[in-house]
């Protein structure tokens, strides 16, 4: 009978112990995941004013809606206007003649930037993926195969990589770009020219793609671009701007990083978020969405595709130059050095 009082209040000490136990693990997993999910408190003082150049219809720009929206430019003390192009093209233009500080830009209209001696620096890759080049055509123009393009119209957006990517599927194909008759869009044009009937096919990039296929129904015919091309989605602007401007750069970098790992992790979340820009379905976002990679880097994959799209270029006579840029001199390597060290693999 001794033993009786002396078990009880062992047994409230360790019911005590467990429940602290577990009371602490529950506020450990909620910090985790609150530094996870949630952006760091805003950097003190008024927020520093960006413009930002993108296609908001291209699923490539994910990491920029993300980090507005979520509120990781707010958190690096970044106040993002986001500015809506029809492409990457576009948006460098926008970055070149002043009316933004950054551009998200594929590859080709940065190495055609570079060889017309624009003065450029690429501060990181944001998205990559080999399937959102390709071609639509009419099966009543008789377009039902890859080989059947030979002696067609094809609408494209001319030193864009949606002609760049035409080229080497031509190729592919065993058949010349003198084979088809090029016809240059907006485009935003593309589409409306495919439904007239003006062209027999057209070439270009995704969301364009799926909506003209949809507009033409059972009378389209799609081919993609895989390993024809991987879409390298970059962040640019001047260079002075960027050099001049070191801790905004970082500060970008890291809610791109936040925003990109967003786009990458959260995919019901993030499909949900771009879809109605991209004027596709929920659904069909994440059925596509293995195919997306999302993420800062900077990679030697990418000076490789700019010297290749650079002897494209001067061989179809986008620049008068005759020799290759050297592309590491356009690159600016110290703020991912300093953010995501780990993620830089260009050889300097």
């Amino acid at each position: 009978m001794s033993s009786t009082p002396s078990q009880r209040p062992i047994r409230r000490e360790t019911l005590l112990a467990i429940g602290l136990a577990c009371a602490l693990g529950l506020l450990l997993a909620a910090y985790v995941w609150g530094k996870r999910s949630t952006p760091a408190p805003a950097a003190a003082g008024p927020l520093e004013k960006l413009i930002i150049a993108t296609n908001t219809e291209y699923i490539g720009a994910c990491p920029v809606i993300a980090a507005r929206d979520r509120g990781y430019f707010a958190a690096q003390g970044i106040q993002a206007q986001v500015q809506s192009h029809s492409s990457g093209k576009a948006s460098l233009n926008a970055v070149l003649q002043g009316r933004a500080d950054f551009a998200t830009v594929a590859d080709l209209a940065l190495a055609l930037a570079i060889l017309n001696e624009q003065p450029i620096s690429i501060v990181t890759t944001i998205f990559r993926t080999e399937k959102d080049h390709g071609i639509v055509g009419r099966k009543d123009h008789a377009v039902l195969s890859p080989a059947s393009l030979k002696g067609k119209r094809i609408g494209v957006t001319l030193g864009t990589s949606g002609h760049f990517t035409l080229d080497v599927f031509l190729n592919r194909q065993r058949l010349r770009s003198s084979e088809v008759t090029m016809v240059n869009y907006r485009p935003e044009e593309l589409g409306a020219a495919l439904d007239k009937g003006e062209v027999d096919a057209i070439a270009g990039w995704e969301p364009f793609l799926k909506q003209n296929a949809a507009s033409l129904g059972g009378n389209a015919v799609t081919f993609y671009g895989d390993e024809v091309y991987e879409s390298i989605y970059n962040i640019a602007g001047m260079r002075a701007f960027v050099t001049e401007h070191p801790r905004t750069v970082t500060r970008l970098l890291r809610a791109l990083a936040e925003g990109a790992r967003f786009c990458s992790e959260q995919v019901d979340e993030a499909s949900r978020l771009v879809a109605p820009a991209v004027k596709t379905s929920e659904t069909e976002l994440r059925a596509a969405w293995p195919a997306y990679r999302f993420g800062i880097d900077l990679d030697q994959g990418l000076i490789l595709a700019l010297e290749d799209e650079s002897r494209w270029a001067i061989k179809n006579k986008f620049s008068n130059r005759s020799d290759i840029p050297n592309y590491l001199d356009h690159i600016y390597l110290d703020g991912m050095v300093e953010v995501k060290p780990g993620n830089v693999s260009i050889i300097h």
